[in-house]
């Protein structure tokens, strides 16, 4: 079986993909919705039957135009409440670029949806109702993304037909909100006057706004820089599942089956399999039923190594000259998602990449206050949609990377043990430990008092 080798200008074109994730969010009635609507209406990517839908349901309401909101808020639920609940993933294209859109809910309430929509973008889209500017969740949406290090935010002004489109109430939004998003640590901020309803600077330029020389939504959308540099990512793979045909053709077959998380992996490369620390060499790679010499992210693989080693689901095998740190301590921020709160001493499940462990949340040490953005010590809980701290002890050492150098083995959930809830989404920051607290920390025999 021949293989098939990747080159570096190939890696190369892979980095410059033409596929762009993003996310709106913003407050009830802001008109995340129906600016979704206007995006895919103008640029055509809406079918003449979910536009004629659209168009019945509209009517039967009674409405003189089509509510373009009804393209995204498919659950009932949403259409008889006028908001959006879930998280409505959209896909579509222009001649320039794909996109992949999640809109979020705006209601205080699902917060924590956005944690899920945002994760992955490249990018988000912060929606301002221009007669009520900067509000508590427009800040609470700015340090979501500015959490997850989303690299590029929008902050699109919408309404802007509600206040004449006065340049004077744009300007002071769009200054408050950028030097707001600044202190977080937004590395880049454009803002867009717009009107979703009326369709101004969605997709066409605005007459009404000549005082505007910027992008519209979408030619910012279609040449916003994303970069996906697959050749210099930290290389990590998370062991999914261990697999043994034996089979008469592969008598001694092992492989371990995962997707690629970040980076690439290349046949005689040597690496390292955590949190054992143990090495060997990469012999094959599997790829659709086909060996091949190179695989990266996102890709699906198969690895085969030269050794026989002890390697389980949940294991990452990563290069041996580019191993993260095994600790039981981890520091991180958490996005509170649960009904219930969080609680020092509480016992939790932790998942991080395709391994879950015992867990005791030993302290919180911090809140973010978003009206200031300073941090209130010591809260003792954390409830839902706060944003706050934590240092957990887990059972088993794991090897996490810094958030801030891989979104996917950087992050993690904290889970309910006795009904699977997610409590909250964490991202990784520094490990703590010292010699006293360790022994502090010994196992009982009931395995949580770790």
């Amino acid at each position: 079986m021949s293989n098939t080798t990747a080159t570096t200008e190939q890696l190369a074109d892979l980095s410059a993909t033409t596929l762009l994730r993003f996310a709106t969010a913003g407050s009830v009635d802001d008109g995340k919705s129906t600016l979704v609507g206007r995006l895919l209406h103008d640029s055509k990517s809406v079918l003449s039957d979910q536009l004629e839908a659209v168009e019945r349901v509209s009517a039967s309401r009674g409405a003189d135009a089509p509510d373009l909101a009804l393209l995204t808020d498919g659950l009932r639920a949403e259409r008889e409440q006028g908001i959006t609940i879930d998280v409505a993933y959209r896909y579509f294209a222009t001649a320039r670029r794909r996109f992949i859109l999640a809109d979020t809910p705006g209601h205080v309430q699902y917060t924590r949806n956005m944690v899920t929509g945002a994760s992955t973008a490249d990018l988000a889209v912060v929606l301002v109702d221009a007669r009520n500017g900067v509000i508590e969740q427009t800040r609470r949406h700015a340090a979501v993304a500015a959490l997850l290090r989303v690299p590029h935010v929008v902050l699109a002004v919408n309404k802007m037909d509600l206040v004449a489109y006065e340049e004077r109430v744009f300007a002071e939004i769009a200054e408050e909100f950028t030097a707001y998003a600044r202190e977080l640590g937004v590395p880049e901020i454009t803002a867009i006057p717009i009107s979703a309803l009326a369709g101004d600077n969605v997709v066409e330029p605005s007459s009404n706004m000549d005082w505007y020389g910027g992008p519209t939504v979408l030619e910012h959308l279609e040449t916003v820089p994303v970069s996906h540099d697959l050749t210099s990512c930290h290389a990590r793979l998370p062991v999914q599942y261990v697999i043994r045909p034996q089979t008469a053709e592969h008598p001694d077959y092992r492989g371990y089956a995962g997707q690629i998380a970040a980076g690439t992996f290349r046949v005689g490369e040597s690496v390292t399999v955590l949190p054992s620390g143990r090495t060997s060499k990469i012999t094959g790679i599997d790829l659709l039923g086909k060996a091949v010499d190179v695989a990266w992210t996102p890709q699906s693989i198969t690895l085969l190594l030269e050794d026989d080693i002890d390697i389980s689901r949940g294991d990452l095998i990563v290069p041996s000259g580019d191993t993260p740190p095994t600790t039981q301590d981890i520091e991180a921020t958490v996005c509170h998602v649960a009904d219930t709160p969080l609680n020092v001493g509480q016992r939790v499940l932790l998942k991080h990449t395709t391994r879950t462990v015992k867990a005791i949340v030993k302290e919180i040490p911090s809140r973010l206050t978003l009206d200031d953005l300073s941090q209130h010590p010591e809260p003792g809980r954390l409830v839902a949609n706060d944003i706050g701290r934590v240092k957990v002890r887990t059972a088993e050492p794991l090897a996490l990377d810094s958030y801030a150098d891989s979104r996917r083995t950087g992050s993690f959930l904290l889970i309910d043990p006795a009904d699977g809830t997610t409590l909250a989404a964490g991202m990784a920051g520094e490990a703590f430990a010292t010699a006293a607290e360790e022994a502090a920390l010994a196992p009982d025999d009931e395995g949580w008092d770790f």
